[in-house]
């Protein structure tokens, strides 16, 4: 006795503009999402209208595009899950249109074995929500000494290493972790900080001597960079700078991608919305690792995202319950929220006219994905449907008080935006829906 197949469950999204970054598509047309995966899309598409079965979305005109791949975030579970839970922050990544996410290793205890990284994958699975990636540490309890079995680590899910917000401070470590990695294709991620210099509490400077707050020099993290691309010569290793936020460090990347070097970088929203001024009478929300800088930095950030020496912007999600924060500036814990206002603070880029809209949604959409290896991050056939439909001019204020994220602690509130997400979807599952 044969049985009759399960109905596929079939979604058309209609009236949209369809925006690929991969592709270079920026057209009026249509989806057809089947089972979770994209199987036809494009100007043509029910374009003699959507036949009888299929669940139809009308998009009324708003952008169509591939969910955004944050590749930077701390999700706090294991250890902290009062500030953040894998629950929370997917209902908070899903808010703000990103359907894949990627965890650092820095959780209690740190995810520095394989049992580590299953636990991730669980959690994931049980949570049912945006997909969710793990780092593993590079060295074992982040201590920059052992590095840790990145080949054992990788096959069982681990995407890349990294010891988080430590930089690996030893050369000859730095330099066995790039060989060994290099013999498994896997990618090495450096927060670029010399330690030796890093003991402050925001950008050095005359600012930081007015408020007389131990100042962390902007050359602490170009140093960090340059000596890591001598060793990445060395290697033939691939090396991924993260969060860079000063005009140094963009040029010693550009340079580094003009000698051949495997070399990435990506960068925070708040590195080309912000600078140091925005600490102002010592606002912790505005303290970051790596500091705010000088508005020449900032600049220089914006230059390299839109010439593309910047190859990803990460939200850099870091949240903090009251208790971390409301503290004197020196000891106050550095990071903010950074999920559900990924979009619209990197839309800044384009309505400012400083790259297009293909381009800045490639920052946040497949070039992460390339850079990690994740089947993510664009509208094509037999793609997964990950879906992000937006409006692009559509105006708010960032409100902390509405953020699903557990923690609040941002220093946008109030900052007018555009850019508003309506619907985010993952393998054709809606996770979220704008009321």
């Amino acid at each position: 006795m044969t049985q009759n197949p399960l109905p596929k469950h079939r979604t058309a999204y209609v009236n949209a503009r369809l925006l690929d970054p991969a592709s270079g598509l920026d057209a009026p047309g249509a989806l057809l999402a089947e089972d979770g995966r994209i199987t036809d899309l494009g100007p043509d598409l029910f374009k003699d209208g959507v036949p009888e079965g299929l669940q139809k979305v009308d998009c009324a005109g708003a952008c169509l595009a591939p969910g955004l791949v944050d590749m930077r975030v701390q999700i706090r579970e294991p250890g902290e899950e009062h500030k953040e839970t894998m629950d929370s922050a997917g209902r908070a990544a899903a808010a703000g249109g990103v359907t894949s996410m990627v965890g650092l290793p820095n959780t209690d205890p740190v995810i520095d074995d394989v049992a580590g990284v299953e636990f991730i994958a669980r959690r994931a699975r049980e949570v049912k929500g945006v997909k969710v990636y793990t780092y593993a540490a590079l060295t074992r309890n982040l201590e920059g000494r052992e590095i840790t079995e990145m080949g054992l680590l990788a096959k069982n899910g681990a995407v890349a290493f990294t010891d988080g917000l430590k930089a690996v401070e030893n050369a000859q470590v730095m330099r066995r972790a790039l060989a060994y990695a290099k013999t498994f294709g896997l990618l090495i991620v450096q927060h670029p900080e010399e330690p030796s210099l890093a003991g402050g509490a925001m950008n050095g400077g005359e600012l930081s001597t007015r408020l007389g707050l131990a100042g962390i020099p902007k050359l602490a993290e170009v140093m960090m960079i340059e000596r890591d691309l001598r060793l990445v010569e060395m290697t033939g290793g691939r090396y991924h700078a993260a969060h860079i936020s000063t005009a140094e460090s963009v040029e010693a990347i550009r340079r580094a991608k003009a000698r051949g070097l495997d070399v990435t970088c990506d960068t925070a929203p708040h590195y080309f919305a912000l600078n140091e001024i925005a600490v102002g009478d010592y606002r912790t929300f505005a303290k970051v690792s790596p500091p705010l800088r000088s508005e020449d930095d900032r600049q220089a950030i914006l230059e390299g995202v839109a010439d593309g020496t910047i190859d990803a912007i990460a939200s850099d999600h870091s949240p903090h319950d009251v208790e971390s924060k409301r503290l004197p500036f020196a000891i106050a814990e550095p990071g903010i929220v950074g999920l559900e206002t990924l979009l619209p603070l990197s839309l800044q880029v384009y309505h400012g006219g400083k790259a297009g809209l293909l381009d800045l949604l490639a920052r946040l959409t497949v070039k992460p994905a390339e850079i990690l290896g994740l089947k993510a991050g664009r509208l094509a056939k037999g793609a997964p449907a990950d879906l992000l439909i937006f409006h692009l001019d559509r105006g708010w204020k960032i409100q902390p008080e509405n953020f699903a994220s557990k923690s609040k602690n941002t220093p946008f509130e109030g900052l007018p935006v555009q850019g508003r997400v309506q619907r985010t979807v993952v393998d054709g599952r809606a996770l979220y829906q704008a009321a």
